[in-house]
């Protein structure tokens, strides 16, 4: 791949994601080996919340809760 179609094919990808009402997170530069991908997701305007990697997993354990809560009221 040229680097310029890096990660052309995830932000295609997460358009249709946030086009269903996904929520979309990318990784952010700092801790990520190669930001192609994330950063074409960034590009997009969709990406909802730019994170460090370690921080992910926590972070969505979160989104689930507050839209449990959302579906529960």
């Amino acid at each position: 791949f040229p680097s310029h179609d890096m990660g052309r094919d995830g932000a295609i990808g997460i358009q249709a994601v946030a086009g269903q009402g996904g929520y979309c997170i990318a990784q952010d530069e700092e801790s990520c080996v190669i930001f192609g991908m994330p950063k074409e997701a960034i590009k997009t305007g969709v990406v909802h919340q730019v994170l460090p990697l370690a921080e992910m997993g926590e972070n969505l354990m979160n989104v689930f809760k507050q839209l449990g809560k959302s579906y529960r009221t």
